[in-house]
């Protein structure tokens, strides 16, 4: 519910938004058609967002996707794990409102 919230505002912001119903998919659509911009989960089926981000860097055809992970897990060793594997941010869900998300993808963009 809260990843249809995300979607509903990017794709009225003029954002293409194409999800994956678990790691496995998201890393296998990421690498059939590189995306402009990931926002990443960490806690997904089938594979967690740590491991997809590790595989995303891993692969020739996604190291240069800019991430952005986005969890309700605020602890600071995944926040530093997610950092360190080539995140450009790790937000908080519940401080993280679809408008903020919306508006910083720009800022985004232009770190990469």
């Amino acid at each position: 519910m809260v990843a249809e919230m995300y979607r509903l505002k990017l794709e009225l912001d003029g954002y293409r938004v194409v999800m994956a119903k678990d790691g496995l998919q998201g890393l296998r659509l990421a690498e059939e058609r590189p995306p402009d911009l990931i926002f990443l989960d960490i806690r997904l089926p089938a594979m967690d967002g740590l491991e997809v981000l590790e595989r995303l860097r891993e692969s020739e055809r996604t190291r240069q996707v800019p991430v952005v992970i986005l969890s309700n897990y605020s602890e600071s060793d995944l926040r530093e794990r997610g950092l360190k594997l080539g995140a450009l941010d790790y937000l908080i869900k519940s401080q993280t409102t679809p408008n903020r998300l919306s508006s910083s993808i720009e800022g985004w963009l232009r770190e990469t």
